[in-house]
């Protein structure tokens, strides 16, 4: 009952002065909103990262032919090094313990055109085994499988991209799409990827909706090398059998590329799961300042309530006195005043959770940048705002419950 009546009277407060109440509680909702706001854009970056590393594999290891200068291309070839081929895939494959799948493929930038329209695009040469690696799905159609690597067929799966350039309004399927001077029929059309950025080290920048899959035996055979000095492949993805071991396989990968390449510095090894650990570190560390300078704003509110509950109990000091006087104790009084602090922010809490979550959607809307509002980061704030009340109404609190009774009542 003494509970109830204490939520009354802390209600009636806030709504007898409705602006000074709403003054006080802006620090707590503008706190609140940016906590949630701010943890909403973390999440949703740790989501894309995760799926962005999962295109890659979290088991996956990737040797990627390094960029280089013609110059350095030269001097490279002259010390015997004819940068990554099939027999690298093929020793990697023979030698290196604990390795389930490797992928060789060879890449070239080259215009592909369908009718009036044509595009930019990253033509692959890949085995069957790609798709089970980088677990890669086709939303319409097939992707390459074993009868056409061993036939040489002239079959393509076209990213989500690149199909939506040259087919607006067409079903792609069964299509023939011109490739530099070569026809190839459209057997499937890929789910959309994500961007890669500068987080994956060589593959920076790479748009994975702009890329057409081809079988690595028809790209070897009809795709000729512009420059003789290029290397017959571009990467090999070698996937291993748990994550536990990729540094141990990416180690030993080393020594045998080194070996078979002479020592020419001529080729990255990427971990993915690696890169994927070190961004959520970064990240982490990006979410604690950024939570920090969010949380200044609940401290900047807890004072406002603080500095308001102080004027409060000098303005009602009679009001105490009188209940003092006909039975309160001060326990009662100091759970009145801990009460009305608790429902400032509280109430500034609730508020501050709609403009978290509607700052959190109007920033994905606007900028099209990927939040996810979760319980956790709702809970969090709110937790935060109730703290807040407590710690900073203590004080006033027990200033009024300390009062002398006699000399409230004499107070004007």
């Amino acid at each position: 009952m003494q509970f109830e009546e204490n939520l009354n009277l802390a209600f009636d407060g806030l709504l007898s002065h409705k602006l000074r109440s709403f003054l006080t509680m802006l620090g707590i909702i503008f706190g609140v909103a940016a906590v949630i706001a701010m943890l909403s854009i973390g999440e949703g970056a740790k989501q894309e990262a995760i799926e962005k590393f999962k295109d890659l594999g979290v088991n996956n290891i990737i040797v990627r032919e390094k960029k280089l200068t013609e110059k350095e291309i030269q001097e490279i070839r002259a010390k015997f090094s004819q940068g990554l081929s099939l027999k690298d895939a093929e020793a990697i494959q023979e030698i290196v313990p604990k390795v389930k799948n490797v992928a060789p493929q060879a890449e070239k930038e080259l215009d592909a055109q369908y009718e009036d329209k044509s595009a930019k695009a990253t033509v692959i040469g890949i085995t069957p085994v790609f798709k089970n690696i980088l677990n890669y799905h086709t939303t319409f159609g097939n992707f390459i499988d074993e009868d056409h690597y061993v036939r040489h067929l002239k079959v393509c799966v076209l990213g989500a991209g690149i199909a939506r350039t040259l087919f607006p309004v067409e079903n792609p399927l069964n299509k023939m799409v011109k490739v530099a001077d070569q026809w190839f029929e459209v057997i499937g059309i890929m789910e959309n990827k994500a961007l890669f950025t500068e987080t994956v080290g060589e593959l920076a920048a790479r748009d994975l909706n702009n890329d057409i899959y081809i079988p690595l035996t028809t790209f070897l055979r009809r795709l000729t090398k512009e420059n003789q000095l290029d290397s017959e492949i571009k990467q090999i993805t070698i996937q291993a059998d748990d994550s536990e071991v990729l540094l141990e396989v990416a180690a030993v990968t080393k020594r045998i590329l080194e070996r078979r390449h002479f020592k020419n510095d001529d080729f990255n090894i990427i971990i993915p799961y690696e890169l994927l650990k070190q961004e959520e570190k970064e990240r982490r560390i990006y979410n604690i300042l950024l939570g920090s300078i969010a949380a200044i704003s609940l401290l900047v509110g807890g004072i406002g309530i603080m500095n308001i509950m102080l004027a409060t109990v000098s303005e009602r000091t009679r009001e105490i006195g009188i209940r003092r006087a006909i039975g309160a104790t001060r326990k009662v009084v100091l759970e009145q005043f801990m009460m009305e602090a608790m429902a400032l922010s509280l109430t500034g809490g609730l508020i501050g959770i709609f403009l978290g979550v509607g700052m959190s959607l109007t920033i994905n809307w606007i900028t099209n940048f990927k939040t996810v509002v979760t319980f956790f980061s709702v809970f969090i704030a709110f937790f935060v705002s109730g703290a807040v009340g407590v710690i900073f109404g203590m004080l006033p609190a027990r200033k009024a419950a300390n009062l002398d009774p006699i000399e409230s009542l004499r107070y004007e």
